[in-house]
């Protein structure tokens, strides 16, 4: 598939983050029909409660039942984020607010040549309530599983979503897609340029001077919206994900680089692999505001990371050095 581009649509491109969706990804993950490297501790932690999920609400495995690699995905169930800043209430009303008619569509054509889902899971999509049932569903994966880390997910996509942002401003768009997906490459041209993806689609989609939204998941996999109403988008997976879960578990074997610079100040480097402020680390790492800042000032003084200042805004990155550091392997 190609997406093809203009130099119009750099203006129009935006960024977004979706709660509903990290809900939905967050359930997959649990479920074992996506993988997130980093993240196994996570997945762990969680799940008891999304086996009690499973056990007491027939809509969480309904939803799981719907998912289809290389195939049509009903899109109301996971709808791309307006770039508005809504928050997971106001995605949870929009699925609400489907018309019944546009669901039994979607699910149709989701369910065309898929699988045969559970008998339970059947009912559910025939029920003249298919739409509240399925957004229950929803709502009990955001309470159960991803509202009680919000803040640190979100220290991750916001971070993740200005550095992006950044980059397609300053450099244009061959810049934001680097390292988004190995399935994603930017081919240019004169005028014209396009964003090709690697999958079963032949089409050529031209953003018409819209623009493109694209949208960080920690979760989630990569995910194409080329079809209208909803806006063009790409989901992809945000940088910065193998820090996300806090100071490493006293458990986890040392490896070198703990060793050298001490556990808390080599979690704080190797959460710097996108530039972050002091509080987006906070949040993030779940370590005291004084604790990160005298980390950083450490790393800073030893050359592993340096600062740039924007208004009031304060951004640390890695230095090359501090880059070979955080990737030194395990012995």
């Amino acid at each position: 598939m190609r997406i093809e581009v203009t130099p119009a649509d750099v203006a129009a491109s935006r960024f977004a983050i979706s709660p509903l969706g990290e809900a939905m990804s967050a359930l997959r993950l649990c479920a074992g029909q996506n993988t997130a490297p980093g993240l196994a501790p996570w997945v762990a932690r969680v799940r008891p409660a999304y086996e009690r999920l499973r056990r007491e609400l027939p809509a969480v495995g309904a939803l799981l039942a719907l998912l289809r690699r290389g195939g049509y995905n009903a899109d109301f169930i996971q709808p791309p984020p307006d770039g508005t800043g809504r928050d997971f209430a106001d995605e949870l009303a929009v699925v609400r607010a489907t018309p019944p008619a546009q669901a039994r569509d979607e699910l149709a054509r989701n369910l065309a040549g898929h699988r045969t889902p559970p008998a339970y899971a059947r009912r559910i999509y025939e029920s003249p309530d298919v739409v509240d049932r399925l957004a229950d569903g929803i709502e009990a994966a955001w309470t159960t599983l991803v509202e009680p880390d919000w803040p640190r997910l979100r220290a991750v996509l916001e971070r993740d979503l200005l550095h992006r942002a950044g980059r397609l401003l300053a450099y244009g768009w061959g810049a934001a897609v680097a390292g988004l997906d190995p399935r994603l490459r930017w081919v240019p041209g004169g005028a014209v340029g396009y964003i090709e993806v690697a999958d079963r689609d032949p089409e050529t989609y031209s953003l018409a001077g819209h623009g493109l939204l694209l949208v960080p998941t920690v979760f989630g996999t990569m995910i194409n919206y080329v079809e209208r109403p909803w806006p063009f988008a790409i989901v992809y997976r945000a940088s910065g994900v193998a820090e996300l879960l806090g100071p490493p578990d006293p458990s986890r074997p040392e490896e070198a680089l703990d060793r050298l610079v001490g556990r808390a100040r080599a979690t704080v480097l190797r959460a710097l692999a996108v530039p972050a402020t002091t509080s987006q680390l906070v949040a993030q790492l779940d370590l005291s505001l004084g604790g990160v800042g005298d980390h950083l000032a450490v790393l800073r003084e030893a050359g592993l990371v340096t600062r740039t200042r924007t208004g009031r805004t304060v951004l640390y990155r890695r230095t090359p050095l501090g880059d070979a550091l955080a990737a030194t392997p395990s012995p």
